[in-house]
C-alpha cells in the first residue's frame, strides 16, 4: 500500500473497472468466482480469459453460474491487512445480490475481536458493477487527500447514493434465466422486440425503470437520462460499459462527450465475468454521479427505511 495513505483499501472484482487501472491504484483485490464447462475461474478483471473470450463462449450457448468470494480468499487478504498493521476499508459489492457482503463482515468482525488494535472495516457500497467502480476510483482519490478509515467509511456510506447507473440489455433472456421474469414475458419481448431499461435502487437491487422497442430507441433513452440526470457537482468521471459491444460503446460515449453540460473525464469500460454471467452480452450501461438517490423515494418508503436502519448515522460512528 502507498506509504502516505492514513488508510488501506480493499476492493472486488465485481467494481468491474479495467484491470491495469485497478493495478495502478496499490489496493489489495478480492476475487468473485465463476464457473463454465471447463470448471471454476477466479474473476481476475479479464487477465486470465479475455472479456471478449467470455462472451463469445456465452454466445456459443455456455450458461455460467457465479458464487460468492471464497471464504479463503477472503481470509487471506484479511490476514494481510492485519498483518500491515494499518487501519483498512472495503468497500464491498451490493448485499442486495450477494451474500459475500454479509461474510466478509462476519470474518472482519470476528478478526477484529481477536485483535482489537486493528481497524478493519466492511462497508456495504448499495452498488453493482461499475457503478460500484466508480465509487471506487474517486475513494482512491480521496484516500490520497488524506482520509482515515473512519473518514472513508462516512464518505463512502454517504457518497453511494449519488452515483447514477442506467443499462440496457438485448433481450430479455438473461433476466428470464435469473428468474427475475417469467418465461413466457421473455417470449412476448422478443416478438415485441422489447428491450428493457434497469437501475437499481438505494438498497442495491436491480430494478426496471422502462422499456423501449427496438436497440437503438433503447440507447436513445439511456443517453436521454444521462443527459437529465447528469451533475454538474465537480466529480466529472463518467463510464460507458459494454458486455463485449465494442461498436455501440464508441458510439454512446461519443454521444455522452457531446450531450456532457461540463468537462468530464470519460472511461469505457468492459462488465465483468460474474455481473456478465447474469445479463449476457451486449449490455449497454453508462455511470455518472448525479443526483442524490435518496430523494426518488415516496414518503412510505423513506419512512421504512430510517425505521429498517435505525438512524443514518454510521454503525462505525463512536
Amino acid at each position: 500500500m502507498l506509504k502516505n495513505r492514513k488508510c488501506n483499501l480493499i476492493i472486488d472484482s465485481c467494481c468491474d473497472l479495467p484491470a491495469d487501472l485497478v493495478a495502478s491504484y496499490d489496493v489489495d483485490l478480492v476475487r468473485f468466482t465463476y464457473i463454465m464447462s471447463d470448471g471454476e475461474h477466479l474473476d481476475d478483471l479479464g487477465v486470465t480469459q479475455s472479456h471478449h473470450e467470455f462472451y463469445e463462449r456465452m454466445r456459443k450457448g455456455e450458461h455460467p453460474t457465479t458464487t460468492q468470494v471464497p471464504v479463503a480468499e477472503l481470509t487471506s487478504c484479511f490476514e494481510r491487512a492485519l498483518a500491515s498493521g494499518v487501519p483498512t476499508v472495503y468497500l464491498a459489492f451490493t448485499a442486495a445480490l450477494s451474500g459475500s457482503y454479509e461474510t466478509a463482515k462476519m470474518l472482519a468482525d470476528e478478526m477484529t475481536r481477536e485483535h482489537p488494535e486493528v481497524e478493519l472495516y466492511v462497508v456495504d457500497t448499495k452498488l453493482p458493477s461499475a457503478a460500484e467502480g466508480l465509487l471506487v476510483m474517486e475513494a482512491v482519490r480521496q484516500l490520497d487527500t488524506g482520509l482515515t478509515a473512519r473518514e472513508l467509511v462516512k464518505w463512502a456510506e454517504e457518497a453511494r447514493y449519488y452515483v447514477n447507473g442506467f443499462f440496457t440489455l438485448p433481450d430479455l433472456e438473461s433476466l428470464r434465466r435469473g428468474g427475475r421474469i417469467p418465461d413466457m414475458a421473455a417470449v412476448a419481448g422478443a416478438k415485441l422486440d422489447i428491450k428493457p431499461m434497469l437501475t437499481y435502487d438505494i438498497d442495491g437491487r436491480l430494478i426496471f425503470k422502462s422499456v423501449a422497442r427496438g436497440r437503438k430507441k433503447a440507447i436513445k433513452q439511456l443517453l436521454q437520462i444521462y443527459s437529465e440526470r447528469q451533475s454538474a457537482n465537480g466529480l466529472n468521471a463518467v463510464l460507458v460499459c459494454a458486455a463485449d459491444a465494442p461498436k455501440e460503446q464508441a458510439a454512446v460515449a461519443e454521444q455522452v462527450l457531446k450531450a456532457s453540460s461540463s468537462p468530464i473525464t470519460l472511461w469505457q469500460t468492459q462488465i465483468g465475468a460474474v455481473i456478465g454471467s447474469h445479463v449476457g452480452p451486449g449490455m449497454l450501461a453508462i455511470v455518472f454521479w448525479g443526483p442524490d438517490r435518496r430523494k426518488n423515494l415516496s414518503l412510505t418508503d423513506r419512512i421504512a427505511q430510517r425505521v429498517s436502519s435505525g438512524s443514518n448515522e454510521s454503525e462505525y460512528t463512536e
